[in-house]
């Protein structure tokens, strides 16, 4: 199946309790201090089949993108309809370039795309939460766990472009010591055809 047969789903037409999880549209504080407005419009996920047949580029597939182990909300882990920002696109083509560019599988960590803003890792504060960062531990037969590996493919994914922030190898807040952070900002798409309320 490929990502143009994806329903999108206006996050304020949700009922209560996944409103309350996914909070769309409402600012957010980063950790810097900046206010950012949380997604609002989402991808709606059927299943886990659902997940791994669609493909948002050539070599990544949803699932990839939105695999979370059990610090996810309960609601938004163990049932369907799941729920990813449409952003996650805009990763998946970014991700397409830099495999493009490293020559090799690349492989996206558990909780390592997009986590809801009600995920107990950093939450709705995490960039993760908008759908436009990836947690690389492994490219090809690499394992990104040493400054090298780390830094030298920081290098490939700065290349693509000023929209790609990649995390520096380090041990303090901010940092990364055991994968490539790679992301795109606070980013969020608004479908161009959508059948909810207007903006």
């Amino acid at each position: 199946m490929t990502a143009d047969r994806l329903r999108t789903i206006d996050g304020l037409d949700l009922p209560g309790e996944y409103r309350r999880l996914l909070r769309p549209g409402e600012a957010e504080t980063d950790l810097l201090g900046n206010v950012h407005r949380l997604p609002r419009f989402f991808y709606q996920i059927s299943s886990w089949e659902e997940a791994h047949d669609i493909r948002l580029a050539p070599h990544f597939t949803l699932a990839e993108l939105m695999l979370v182990d059990c610090r996810e909300a309960r609601p938004l882990l163990s049932q369907f309809p799941h729920y990813v920002p449409c952003a996650i696109a805009l990763l998946a083509v970014m991700l397409e370039d830099f495999r493009r560019e490293v020559d090799a599988p690349v492989f996206i960590s558990a909780n390592g795309g997009y986590r809801s803003p009600a995920h107990q890792i950093g939450g709705a504060k995490s960039i993760h939460a908008w759908g436009t960062a990836a947690n690389i531990y492994r490219i090809g037969n690499t394992f990104l766990s040493d400054a090298k590996h780390i830094e030298k493919y920081g290098v490939v994914a700065t290349s693509l472009g000023a929209a790609v922030f990649v995390r520096r190898f380090g041990f303090r807040a901010g940092e990364t010591d055991d994968h490539l952070h790679i992301d795109l900002g606070f980013a969020t798409l608004t479908p161009r055809v959508q059948r909810s309320r207007l903006i």
